[in-house]
Formats: C-alpha cells, sequence, structure tokens
C-alpha cells in the first residue's frame, strides 16, 4: 500500500483555527489527523501541505519510520513548531488508517485500553460573562451540573496575550488585580464546592514574583495545579520556582514541551507533578504514548492540554485511553455548533466523561463539505487567533 495524496483544510473554531488533515492510498484506505495550532494557523497549515508531500508514495503502515523521517528530515528548520505541529497531524491520520486497515481502534494500536471512559475537565465554559466573581460563579456551577469531575481558568486574563484594558507589560498585577483573581478563583470553588478539581491557569504571563504571590494566595483554595508558572524555556527557572512554590501546589506544564526530549529534564529534575503534552503540537499519538511512559517512570501523571477540534479531542482520548498514570483530559465546554458536524459521529460525552467507540481508527472520517462551509478565518478579528 502507497500514499498517494494528502489533503490540508483550515477550518473555523470557537477560539483560532483547526487544521484538518486526511491521507489517502492506492487501496481506498484513508486516514484523518488534525495539526491545530496558533497564533499563524496560515502557517501551520502551509507546514501540513509540504510534510503530506513529503509522504507521498510511503507505505503508511510504517508509522513509527514515517514520524522518524519526518522528524530527522526537518530538524534543520527547528525541532518543534509549525514543523512539529505537522508531523503530529500526520502521525494521527496514520495511526488512524492503520487502525481502519486493521478494524480495530486507535487505543489498541496503543496497547490497549485500561479504560473507554476519559474523565474530562472543562475549559472555556467562562465564555457567557464578565470577567467577575459573580459570573465565573454561576457558569462554573453549570459546569458542575453537566456531570464534569474539573474545570479550569486563568483568573490572570486581563494580563495575557498583550490584550485588555488591564494590560501589564511587566507580567505583573496590582494589589487590586491580585484581589479581583483572588475573588473570583474562590467565588468558583465556593460554587463547585471542594469534591471537584479546580485547575489554574497562568499562561506563563506573570513575571516570577507575581507568580509565586498569587500561587501562595490561591494555595488555600485547594487548586488541583498552577499550570505554567513560567514559560518553556527554562527548566532551572522552573526549578527556581519549585523551590519557591507552596509545597500545596502542584505544576502542571507541557503544552509547549515537544517530543520525549522537551520533557526529559523536567522530568529528571522532578519538576512536575502533571505533563500537559497537546496531541498536534507535541508529535502526534505515538509521541504522546512515549512522552506518557516517560512520565510513569517519575511518577507523573498526563493531562493532555486540548483546547482544539475534534479529532485532537477523540485522538488524545485514545491515548489516555491506553495508559496507566492518565489524570484528567482537557475538553472545551463552549464550542462553534459544527464541532460535531465536521466528523460523521458526534463525540460522546456522558456526565463529564468521554465515551470512546470501538469503531476502528479514531472511529469518525471528516466531512468535507461542512468544513468547506466554514472555512478558517485569515484576517485579524478581536477575541479570535488567526
Amino acid at each position: 500500500m502507497k500514499i498517494t495524496d494528502v489533503k490540508v483544510w483550515l477550518v473555523e473554531g470557537i477560539k483560532y483555527n483547526w487544521t484538518m488533515i486526511k491521507i489517502y492510498t492506492d487501496e481506498g484506505y484513508t486516514g484523518v489527523g488534525e495539526a491545530t495550532n496558533w497564533p499563524g494557523s496560515p502557517i501551520v497549515e502551509a507546514a501540513a501541505k509540504h510534510v503530506g508531500e513529503r509522504i507521498i508514495g510511503l507505505d503508511p503502515m510504517r508509522t513509527d519510520f514515517i514520524w522518524t523521517k519526518l522528524y530527522r528530515d526537518l530538524n534543520w528548520v527547528g525541532p518543534y513548531g509549525a514543523s512539529m505541529c505537522a508531523i503530529s497531524g500526520i502521525d494521527m491520520a496514520l495511526l488512524d488508517l492503520k487502525g481502519k486497515v486493521l478494524g480495530v481502534p486507535c487505543y489498541e494500536l496503543l496497547g490497549g485500553a485500561f479504560r473507554t471512559e476519559i474523565p474530562l475537565y472543562a475549559n472555556y465554559w467562562f465564555t457567557g460573562g464578565g470577567h467577575n466573581a459573580t459570573d465565573y460563579a454561576a457558569q462554573a456551577r453549570k459546569v458542575k451540573e453537566a456531570g464534569f469531575g474539573g474545570l479550569k481558568f486563568d483568573p490572570f486574563a486581563h494580563t495575557n496575550y498583550l490584550y485588555g484594558e488591564d494590560l501589564s507589560s511587566n507580567l505583573s498585577l496590582t494589589p487590586e488585580l491580585q484581589q479581583r483573581a483572588y475573588d473570583v478563583t474562590k467565588a468558583v470553588r465556593d460554587a463547585i464546592g471542594y469534591d471537584m478539581d479546580m485547575m489554574i491557569e497562568t499562561h506563563a504571563m506573570l513575571n516570577f514574583k507575581t507568580a509565586i504571590t498569587m500561587a501562595d494566595k490561591l494555595a488555600e483554595l485547594d487548586i488541583t495545579w498552577y499550570e505554567e508558572p513560567v514559560g518553556p524555556e527554562s527548566a532551572d527557572t522552573l526549578q527556581a520556582v519549585r523551590d519557591r512554590l507552596n509545597p500545596r501546589v502542584s505544576i502542571c506544564v507541557g503544552e509547549r514541551h515537544y517530543t520525549r526530549y522537551g520533557i526529559r529534564q523536567i522530568l529528571e529534575k522532578q519538576l512536575v507533578d502533571i505533563i500537559m503534552p497537546d496531541i498536534t503540537r507535541c508529535g502526534g499519538p505515538s509521541e504522546m504514548k512515549r512522552m506518557a511512559t516517560m512520565a510513569e517512570a517519575y511518577n507523573v501523571l498526563l493531562a493532555p492540554h486540548n483546547p482544539n477540534g475534534p479529532l485532537s479531542t477523540l485522538a488524545s482520548a485514545h491515548v489516555c485511553a491506553s495508559v496507566p498514570n492518565f489524570f484528567r483530559q482537557e475538553f472545551m465546554f463552549n464550542d462553534v455548533p459544527w464541532r460535531d458536524e465536521v466528523i460523521d459521529h458526534p463525540i460522546e460525552v456522558k456526565q463529564g466523561h468521554l465515551v470512546l467507540s470501538k469503531r476502528p481508527g479514531l472511529g469518525v472520517d471528516l466531512v468535507e463539505d461542512v468544513m468547506e462551509a466554514h472555512p478558517g478565518i485569515r484576517e485579524a478579528r478581536p477575541g479570535f487567533y488567526v
């Protein structure tokens, strides 16, 4: 069997574009994948098209060979970024294709299932109100009522990505803004109780002093983890945070740590309690499985980052099914209405759990006419990251 074509679509999502991929073969088998990342999704789209051209004529069943070939070929332009997103989407599509050829779900190819109902935590549940305690609390109650066992949010949202009227270019918070962040977080904890996980996101957009100060303030609210207190550039800087952080506060990083090589130092230095690789960035399901196995050796949990499209959600769930050290998977609580229309079987979520089917591969195919009815946005607009 040989790969004959690779098609790529840019599709509008709730917050940014999804990059969707489909691989075709000379025997009629196909596989679907996702390479979503942002900002700069047109760059990812172009990378996916280029990488797709590089695998024409190869045997799609040689998934690890193709991953390794692409990683080594493209390392010259950098081992991460757009090229790794493209590799991730191709790997996902190849695993889906192999599952369909063999007639088994992807989790069987990854070693079999520890579980097929995947506990989720909700993100993007807070989009219906303002950045205040009352609105956050009301929306958090809806997450609990829907049966989710956890939720995540960024109470410092006004500092992020250089937007918002409370912009602070040195990534600090005034006493007033620190209190607002605490009040919002306390309101959410009071709304959901202490029987739900509550993850705090910082987006690595607080300076060192502010990040430590806020971790101390929020520790009393029994936060499940403190996410990306610093950027991914230096394990030594993360070590400094770990040394200063309240021991009650767990650290989670990984959405910007790519491949097994990118997490080696943070695991060896025992800097994190949970890793959160993103399947459309880290190297795809094959690599996420390898990263999870590495983390298991250090007694670290896996909780995949996933503010992406439906294929990312399904592929992450298949990896989560196949590893013992799984915690929770991220899920977009609010999303575009066509999320389940761009695939031919909707994602099944029951009481905060994603239920995996026994259908081969990822269990779905892409619906081209629906994707083409919602093309990716290519010009900047408020609230959307192109």
